[in-house]
């Protein structure tokens, strides 16, 4: 076995050990959060006037399990984030370590913060309208399994989404991402996004506006940011290129 094949499965194990330490995490993460499953139902069905229905025994261990997950999702972030950057850190220059060390507790926060942005605020603004549709001619009875479904469809993909702009900048600082390459496929990021926020959205114009305006505006925040982040590197890159030259006398 040549020294390119013993690199690519030393990489291949290391890659291996931070996957497993991350789904360890999440487990841990997960078997923690069954610890408050009940609490964390009583929030989200604090403002319902009636208890929501079940319709088999085993329902309630797959809803405790669902609201479970997608907490020990959202702790699980700063550690994967924090495995993939100890994975990468070998091939980084010192400045790229520091600036790529930022990017964790962002990812955690932006996570965070597209969760909130889709629970209160566009969570409600859907329930209502389609509360209002069946209005005066059916009575609505919420069954847990689809309550909860529906919250997690309006609130986890803003969480993603929300990922966007350190996501980008991330890559930008590997060299992976180009910004101004972003910037030129603008119109079909747009088209993307706006298909998007239409699919997630009732067929009602307010509401796929209120949608995507903040995911265009990620859109653009997230390019201009990179632009920032990209015209760093090309600096701290010649810094570095000159500082190596005079050190070894080029």
């Amino acid at each position: 076995m040549n020294e390119k094949e013993l690199n690519m499965v030393e990489h291949l194990e290391e890659l291996r050990s931070r996957l497993m330490i991350t789904v360890g995490a999440f487990i841990l993460f997960l078997c923690l959060s069954f610890f408050f499953v009940k609490d964390i139902y009583r929030f989200f069905t604090r403002d319902l006037s009636e208890e929501l229905i079940i319709l088999g025994p085993s329902d309630v261990v797959w809803i405790y399990f669902m609201l479970a997950s997608v907490v020990a999702i959202a702790c699980t972030i700063p550690v994967l984030s924090m495995q993939i950057w100890l994975f990468v850190k070998p091939a980084l220059k010192e400045y790229e370590r520091k600036t790529a060390l930022f990017y964790i507790p962002a990812l955690f926060l932006l996570f965070i913060a597209g969760l909130c942005f889709g629970y209160f605020v566009i969570y409600p603004i859907v329930l209502n309208f389609l509360n209002e549709l069946g209005e005066g001619v059916m009575t609505t009875a919420y069954t847990a399994d689809r309550y909860f479904k529906f919250i997690i469809n309006m609130s986890l993909p803003f969480a993603v989404l929300f990922e966007l702009p350190v996501v980008m900048m991330f890559l930008t600082s590997l060299g992976i991402l180009n910004p101004y390459v972003m910037g030129k496929i603008r119109k079909y990021a747009y088209f993307v996004l706006i298909v998007i926020a239409v699919s997630i959205t009732p067929p009602e114009f307010l509401s796929d506006f209120i949608v995507a305006v903040p995911l265009l505006l990620l859109y653009e925040i997230s390019v201009s940011l990179s632009k920032i982040v990209y015209k760093r590197k090309l600096r701290k890159e010649a810094q570095y290129e000159r500082e190596h030259n005079q050190i070894h006398g080029i």
